[in-house]
């Protein structure tokens, strides 16, 4: 059974298939993860499995996570997720997970931070167009009308406007995993995925 896996993006690359069709790719350093806590339907309500990865220095946890990790006997980990799973045969505390537990071929969906861009207008956060730019028109990238006047007198929750773009959580779903390098913890998989270089990302099987 697949858990999932936590891992890095390292970057994009392209590789050739036997018909000499270049595919993008994008690499990923995932895992060796540990099993740091294991919740079951009588305790918690719900089956999960908690996994830990990338040893950091303990000085950079508060005591909380310490506490969490000595109890197992873990080493000071920097990131904690939780994967809902179907059963928990065969996982117990301080199980190490690692790319072995993917193949080729399967699908995954990866869950990451997207690359965030500031505060932008409505023209490139929303795909507005700009009005004219001859003419006298003094409309270029403006937003226009927002509403309409004395009723209702405000705006509306959700209107389109101008604001903070990307840095928001998003998964990409169906990815197909090209090879696994399992002596490098490497994974590559068609396509793009969210974030930058070094962007942590949540691994998980596509038909969990």
């Amino acid at each position: 059974m697949t858990i999932g896996i936590l891992g890095t993006k390292l970057g994009m690359t392209q590789i050739f298939d036997d018909n000499g069709l270049a595919i993008p790719v994008t690499i990923i350093k995932a895992g060796p993860c540990v099993v740091t806590q294991i919740k079951t339907q009588d305790k918690d309500g719900y089956q999960a499995v908690q996994l830990g990865y990338l040893e950091i220095s303990p000085k950079l946890l508060n005591k909380p996570r310490l506490g969490h990790l000595e109890k197992i006997g873990s080493i000071p980990l920097k990131h904690l997720k939780e994967f809902t799973v179907p059963s928990l045969d065969g996982i117990t505390l301080g199980t190490t997970i690692s790319v072995d537990s993917f193949k080729t071929g399967q699908n995954v969906s990866i869950t990451g931070k997207t690359i965030g861009k500031g505060f932008s207008g409505t023209v490139k956060r929303h795909n507005f167009t700009r009005g004219p730019m001859t003419h006298g028109s003094k409309n270029h990238r403006e937003p226009g009308s927002i509403g309409q006047g004395t009723t209702p007198g405000r705006v509306y929750p959700g209107k389109k406007m101008a604001g903070r773009l990307g840095g928001s959580q998003t998964t990409i779903k169906n990815l197909q995993i090209m090879h696994i390098n399992a002596e490098n913890n490497l994974i590559v998989v068609k396509g793009a995925i969210p974030g930058k270089i070094g962007n942590f990302l949540s691994i998980s099987s596509a038909n969990k």
